[in-house]
């Protein structure tokens, strides 16, 4: 492990060759101000995401906190488990800060700075909450397309708007408006997948007059309409034949993605000098029924939106692809103007490409305590035995209801919350990784460790003593919930409004090299 300053890692950072720059802290802490090209790598999560988000254990990694974290316990831990080239940022974002240097909030935000900068390039166009309710008021040929996920879509969506995942437009959307003089206009929760979404269908040549939705399913809450909730309109089958390929072949090589077969994919994988990344754009469903051996599943509108939660490592090599090759054409071909290396895999599903890691062999993944059974944790506690009941669900899930007398805390405070009286500890949880990383933190103490079997839901089921907190823990200790970011789902107006202004304004504080990483037309050649 090594130690190197501010003013270094920015060096690197702008040297061109790979590296991975992990925040370990938690997801609120990050989300409150962390460095541009920084990625989250919670340390409660730090085995389970490390070896995704840097597949290759010789690649240069930065590990940072706000410098009273727990970086060096984490760098330890990558360094165990085969990384060779493991630095800590000394101070981390605080002495980022003092070297003259930005913090962004939020999350995202390289991906949220091109959005921004692509409708700027592109003069995309869009139309307001307003007009679009006036347009559905006076029964104008218009089908809203919501960009999001389907979990997403879900949870609110513009009253009538079908979900069709920005990945998916190439793929679906002659399905979903048959008729070319229909008006199409895209929808997000914010801003830039709309931009995106709408620009996409624009660039492929399409021609509907199509429009992005000025700020999202927010605009439409702060201009006082309603939203829907619950709604299942889903992207249909696509059409036997894609009508919309050559589209796609012409807008990727406009933007220079090359096109890879299975040779040279295989000979990137023995590259010791570089990281690769196979990523599968398709559907949810279309992942789950088999991809290739060692891709990672990235939902091509996503893989846009949110490229640092996907890719953990600068100057990698992308490799994508799908069953015909037009969604990863359009996806790479947004790639390519954000800065990045990505390719388009030939054969695509049909690649005999085997990429697979033995996650197993490399001993990545901590072991799982003991369990013990709901009634028997109740008979311990209702006995009086001294035992540290904590509870290691996301802090929101624990104020809505938890076991009656437990603790809720996180791995890089796991230790004090056990305290020196306890006999035992038990953890709580429903995710197993996460259980599996926290008793790790655990393991040299004098005391049992386990975990309840079934977690929080199977004490539920079994009818045991459940309370609710609304306030505890209290905001300044939910560290791992990014509030402005989240609340403007619940309602919120104000934690809208600042969402908005946040991306809007990402753009002015970006410096020389990190708008010069984007490869975006010029305006003038965009029209």
């Amino acid at each position: 492990m090594h130690h190197i300053d501010a003013r270094t890692l920015k060096t690197w950072l702008e040297d061109g060759s790979e590296i991975a720059l992990f925040d370990v802290r938690e997801a609120g802490q990050y989300g409150e101000g962390h460095l541009y090209y920084g990625i989250t790598l919670p340390y409660s999560r730090l085995e389970l995401d490390v070896e995704r988000l840097a597949p290759r254990k010789s690649v240069r990694l930065v590990v940072h906190d706000d410098g009273k974290g727990p970086a060096p316990e984490a760098a330890a831990r990558l360094a165990a488990l085969g990384y060779t080239d493991v630095h800590v940022l000394d101070g981390g974002t605080t002495a980022w800060a003092a070297a003259g240097y930005i913090l962004f909030k939020g999350v995202n935000v390289p991906s949220k700075s091109f959005g921004e900068l692509a409708e700027h390039a592109y003069d995309t166009p869009y139309v307001t909450a307003d007009e679009l309710a006036a347009m559905q008021a006076r029964g104008e040929d218009v089908v809203v397309v919501d960009g999001r996920p389907y979990s997403e879509y879900q949870k609110m969506n513009i009253p009538g708007a079908i979900n069709c995942p920005n990945g998916e437009l190439v793929h679906r959307i002659a399905a979903l408006v048959p008729n070319e003089q229909t008006r199409i206009v895209v929808n997000c929760a914010g801003r830039t997948r709309s931009i995106i979404g709408a620009q996409t269908l624009i660039n492929l040549g399409i021609r509907n007059p199509v429009v992005a939705l000025q700020s999202g399913t927010q605009g439409w809450m702060l201009a006082g309409l309603q939203l829907e909730h619950g709604s299942s309109r889903l992207y249909g089958e696509p059409p036997e034949t894609n009508g919309m390929i050559q589209g796609a072949r012409l807008l990727a090589e406009k933007h220079q993605v090359p096109v890879v077969d299975d040779a040279t994919v295989a000979q990137w994988a023995r590259d010791t000098e570089r990281s690769l990344f196979l990523c599968d754009v398709r559907t949810p469903e279309e992942f789950l029924r088999g991809s290739l051996p060692g891709a990672q599943h990235t939902p091509g509108g996503q893989l846009i939106q949110a490229t640092d939660q996907y890719i953990g490592v600068r100057h990698a090599r992308l490799v994508l692809f799908d069953s015909d090759g037009a969604r990863a054409l359009v996806v790479a071909s947004w790639l390519r103007q954000m800065g990045h290396d990505a390719s388009v895999l030939e054969a695509g599903t049909q690649s005999t490409l085997d990429l697979a890691r033995d996650r197993a062999a490399a001993g990545i993944l901590p072991s799982l305590p003991p369990a013990i059974a709901a009634p028997a944790l109740q008979e311990l506690l209702a006995g009086g035995k001294p035992l540290a009941v904590i509870d290691l669900r996301p802090s929101m899930q624990y104020r809505k209801g938890h076991i009656s007398g437990s603790t809720w805390s996180i791995r890089p405070r796991l230790r004090a919350a056990v305290g020196a009286g306890t006999a035992a500890v038990v953890l709580v949880g429903e995710d197993e990784g996460v259980l599996a990383c926290a008793a790790a933190e655990l393991q040299d103490l004098d005391r049992p460790i386990h975990m309840l079997a079934g977690g929080f839901k199977g004490w539920r089921e079994a009818g045991l003593p459940i309370e609710a907190t609304p306030d505890l823990p209290a905001d300044a200790d939910c560290i791992d919930y990014l509030f402005f970011v989240h609340d403007r789902h619940a309602g919120n107006k104000e934690a809208a409004r600042q969402y908005l202004a946040w991306e809007v304004n990402l753009v002015s504080q970006l410096d020389d090299y990190e708008l010069g990483q984007f490869r975006l037309p010029a305006a003038a050649e965009s029209h």
